[in-house]
């Protein structure tokens, strides 16, 4: 169920990739004031190689985080090559892997990573009544037992750098050790998308404002 599940999004996200090539993004937002968006044409032979490993994953193209990690493009490749791992391969399920994406976009305020996931996090299975929850900063409801230790160890590893024991405890003994080290992964990756996002000003290019300004977050 899970491998059919990841090769169905897999397709899509192909689908959306060629699709990207051909006209630009129309919800990435292209550039921000700090860091306008590059084209391909412009780019040198170092951003291009970059690029290229980047448009094999990509939703927005060159656009989005993308952008700005261009700026440095051996990072960029590296970065985009670990990406890959954490949004393809990861041995999470594709509905935890979102849900911490979704978590961590929340920790870190990046309304363009709420956006740009929240159709993936459907498409994995992860309910849009979850989704409201963590949008609004209150303990999901009515989560599965994977769903609700991925909440509980993502939540303590943001907010207080640290995991307890018990929550350890418990994410190994329902995830097992290799799905907990790629947890601990997606959220330290997707931090660092956000703090790129957010240094760079990038919102979705539709206006819309996704997470309410929240007096905890």
């Amino acid at each position: 169920m899970v491998n059919a599940t990841r090769t169905k999004i897999g397709m899509a996200a192909l689908g959306v990739v060629l699709l990207m090539m051909i006209v630009p993004c129309v919800w990435a937002q292209a550039g921000s004031d700090r860091f306008r968006q590059l084209t391909k044409e412009e780019l040198n032979k170092d951003q291009q190689r970059a690029a290229a490993e980047i448009m094999k994953q990509s939703s927005s193209s060159i656009a989005g985080p993308w952008n700005i990690m261009l700026r440095s493009p051996e990072m960029a490749d590296r970065l985009a090559k670990l990406l890959d791992y954490i949004r393809h391969k990861t041995s999470l399920p594709l509905r935890l892997n979102e849900m911490a994406i979704m978590i961590t976009a929340c920790q870190v305020s990046s309304q363009y990573m709420w956006f740009a996931h929240y159709r993936f996090s459907k498409e994995a299975g992860l309910s849009e009544a979850i989704m409201a929850d963590l949008a609004h900063g209150k303990h999901p409801r009515n989560m599965r037992p994977d769903e609700s230790i991925v909440y509980d160890f993502s939540e303590e590893l943001h907010r207080t750098h640290f995991v307890s024991d018990a929550t350890f405890k418990n994410a190994k003994t329902i995830l097992g050790e290799q799905q907990v080290v790629d947890l601990i992964a997606v959220n330290g990756a997707y931090t660092l998308i956000g703090m790129l996002l957010n240094t760079a000003e990038v919102m979705p290019n539709d206006g819309s404002r996704p997470l309410p300004t929240l007096s905890n977050r």
